[in-house]
């Protein structure tokens, strides 16, 4: 089940993989508080990175309190939801019956077979071969991490919420996130992921980075490393990271006024000119970042 849910909340590497540039200077601070306008309590939000170590996957003192006071929380997709999360699985899926096979060439889909054969701790490549391609990657990402288990912040607030009787809710569905990339053509997405694969050494070096670039909360390094990123995402920006960022701006103005909440979404999300933050002072409201106490992350 851990496996399935490492899938589907890295199936959009908009989440911490890229980002766009911007000439602000954010604070260190992965937490940040909403006020102003219209709202009668504050709501806040966090920037999550979907798969890290396990040891540098906890929870700081005021992200607790945050969870404790807080009326209800609202990551990317409804988690807590367990029968449509494994029911998503078949939108993760290409369409018209398309195979990895018939994206690669023999000795490319070759490549990519024995790339999971010497990596037992995936899951079985037979359950992947009609996957679309940039969800396998988030798989690769995954085990590219210098460490053998693995945990996403998403999955340790889910379980702190619980504790604490908080409601669970998703700005979108899983299915609207895997629809996504039917709009980015299969064979785009199969020829990165060989590149991937190829360049695996430096995808692990780009990994091992971002991820200290989290637990150092640096929005703007996290900002710096991932405007780089190159290859087939990079022309679908507005689709897979502004547009959604510009949505859920525009849904929070409805659901913020009468409830404090916790929002935790991709932190790549957060900075930019295009950045969920920016996009809500741009709507009137006041964010402040919240210095972050307690465990380091």
């Amino acid at each position: 089940m851990k496996k399935i849910l490492s899938v589907l909340t890295c199936a959009l590497l908009t989440g911490i993989v890229f980002s766009q540039t911007s000439t602000q200077n954010w604070p260190n601070s992965l937490l940040w508080r909403v006020t102003g306008k219209d709202l009668k309590k504050p709501t806040y939000i966090f920037g999550t990175m979907h798969i890290l170590c396990s040891d540098d996957a906890g929870l700081s003192n005021d992200l607790k309190t945050v969870i404790s006071n807080c009326d209800e929380i609202y990551f990317e997709i409804d988690m807590s939801d367990m029968m449509g999360m494994m029911n998503s699985m078949k939108f993760m899926r290409m369409n018209d019956d398309k195979r990895l096979s018939d994206l690669l060439s023999p000795e490319d889909y070759a490549k990519v077979k024995n790339y999971f054969a010497k990596h037992s701790s995936m899951l079985p490549f037979s359950m992947l071969e009609r996957f679309k391609p940039m969800l396998i990657s988030s798989l690769m990402e995954e085990d590219d991490l210098p460490c053998k288990s693995t945990n996403g912040m998403e999955l340790v607030i889910m379980k702190e919420a619980h504790e604490k009787n908080k409601k669970i809710n998703g700005l979108e569905t899983a299915e609207f996130q895997a629809s996504l990339f039917d709009s980015i053509p299969y064979k785009d997405q199969a020829e990165d992921l060989i590149k991937y694969i190829d360049s695996s050494d430096d995808y692990k070096k780009m990994t091992d980075t971002l991820a200290e670039a989290y637990k150092a909360q640096d929005l703007n390094k996290i900002e710096l490393l991932t405007s780089k990123e190159t290859g087939t995402t990079s022309n679908f920006m507005d689709l897979l990271l502004y547009g959604r960022n510009r949505n859920w701006a525009h849904k929070l103005k409805t659901l913020m006024p009468e409830k404090s909440l916790l929002i935790a979404v991709g932190a790549g999300h957060l900075p930019g000119e295009q950045g969920i933050l920016n996009l809500l002072k741009k709507n009137g409201y006041t964010v402040s970042p919240v210095m972050l106490m307690g465990k380091e992350m």
